[in-house]
């Protein structure tokens, strides 16, 4: 059985959008993500004037992390049960990078003494075989993997 049968999208027209991540402060969550991994804050201005409920961060042009205060958790309801998601852990995210920027990302968590593991080897992932990768935490316990395939 090949993807196509299985109604996999192989004309790479499915994109991540965004991914929602549950954070106690949501501004300092953005603060990390600018200063530390490098991302672009988003509607951070109008979230500390309390004119959205939350702000995120640019990953890419295609794809934002919304930085969701754990407060909105009582107020998911488009599905039931989805304000029990508050709390309830993804293992982690993995975020793809050239050579230089991963190195660069690795330098800057290291000056901001953030623990990071050990350097892993050829893991699989969505591009092959990735040579270097390793995993860090955000300030609110989120796992992220960092990796470069080339």
């Amino acid at each position: 059985m090949d993807d196509t049968s299985l109604g996999f999208m192989t004309d790479n027209s499915t994109r991540l959008d965004h991914v929602v991540l549950w954070v106690r402060d949501p501004l300092a969550a953005a603060d990390f993500y600018e200063k530390t991994v490098g991302m672009e804050p988003l509607r951070t201005t109008e979230f500390a004037e309390g004119a959205v409920s939350f702000p995120s961060v640019r990953l890419n042009d295609e794809t934002i992390f919304d930085l969701a205060p754990l407060s909105l958790a009582e107020r998911m309801n488009m599905l039931p049960g989805a304000a029990d998601s508050a709390g309830h852990p993804v293992n982690h995210v993995c975020l793809s990078l050239s050579a230089d920027s991963f190195d660069a990302l690795r330098t800057r968590l290291r000056e901001r003494d953030v623990t990071v593991s050990d350097f892993s080897y050829d893991s699989y992932g969505a591009q092959g075989m990735a040579r270097r990768s390793f995993y860090f935490r955000d300030p609110d316990g989120n796992v992220f993997e960092a990796r470069h395939y080339g």
